[in-house]
């Protein structure tokens, strides 16, 4: 089947990040709303916790307690009965503001940070991705990516595959028993597209959101683009493969200039469409 046209879910959001497909919902983080949500497939939604530093990217531990990236004290955080609760303070390793992340079977955490001040001006500079332990340590998984954002796991939890916003490539790595990330190289090269929020479907193809131009692409391993859609003009900011038969791709949107991401303005929405090859949510491997 073709993909349809997306089709507004749901709406008046400030700015969102971070959708994850689990238990029924998706889970989502409205970063500048200071809000995490789950948003049903009919677009009711639930406030699950206010996050007053500003919450990223989701994942879910093996017990199914949720864990979110606290961007600004970088910090990884347990929901645990609308409270958040620490998991790990990643402080004194990351410069800047944490972002997203993907959780293995085992627990253990893979998230990346800015690298520099983006909000406030920094000159760009590279970044880290850590991994977490399940006891909450931490180490440098990765360095010298170039904005390291939406990040899936693939191949059985073999593989690692990263978007690198500021040099529009996926990049993938080979990852150990240990949790280490070896053999890096370029999975997609991806032009004059920035590459957002990912996802992964059962065939291994990867959505990718792209910021800057407004399109949502899936794309093999080498660069191949089987599939192309349009968000309408907004920016394509992040993806989630999802709903009862894993075939709803829910995308989130933003309606305005890079300008605006930080100001409050409820500009973020979530579009749908439906696809021909399934997702897991955010738990596939």
């Amino acid at each position: 089947m073709s993909p349809e046209p997306f089709r507004l879910l749901a709406d008046d959001f400030a700015f969102l990040e971070g959708p994850r497909w689990y238990r029924g919902a998706l889970w989502v983080s409205d970063i500048t709303g200071g809000k995490l949500y789950r948003v049903s497939e009919d677009g009711q939604r639930e406030t699950l916790c206010e996050v007053a530093h500003r919450s990223s990217g989701i994942g879910f531990l093996p017990d199914g307690t949720p864990v979110i990236a606290s961007m600004v004290d970088r910090k990884l955080m347990r929901v645990i009965d609308g409270r958040l609760v620490l998991h790990a303070d990643l402080s004194a390793l990351a410069p800047a503001d944490l972002n997203d992340l993907v959780v293995d079977h085992r627990g253990r955490v893979y998230v990346g940070n800015f690298g520099y001040d983006l909000f406030g001006g920094a000159s760009a500079a590279p970044a880290d991705l850590f991994v977490v332990e399940p006891d909450g340590r931490a180490r440098v998984a990765a360095s010298g990516l170039d904005f390291p954002n939406g990040v899936v796991l693939k191949d059985g939890g073999n593989t690692l595959v990263i978007a690198e916003s500021w040099s529009n490539r996926l990049t993938a790595f080979v990852r150990d028993g240990d949790g280490a990330l070896l053999e890096r190289r370029v999975y997609a090269d991806l032009g004059e597209r920035q590459p957002d929020g990912i996802c992964i479907d059962h065939e291994g193809g990867i959505w990718v959101p792209c910021f800057n131009t407004g399109e949502v692409l899936r794309v093999l391993d080498g660069g191949v683009v089987t599939d192309r859609l349009s968000v309408g003009g907004k920016r394509a900011v992040a993806c989630q493969l999802g709903g009862d038969d894993g075939r709803t791709l829910f995308c989130c949107t933003f309606d305005g200039p890079p300008s605006d991401l930080m100001t409050g303005k409820r500009l973020a929405a979530i579009y749908t469409t439906r696809v021909a090859i399934p997702g897991g949510g955010c738990n596939v491997e």
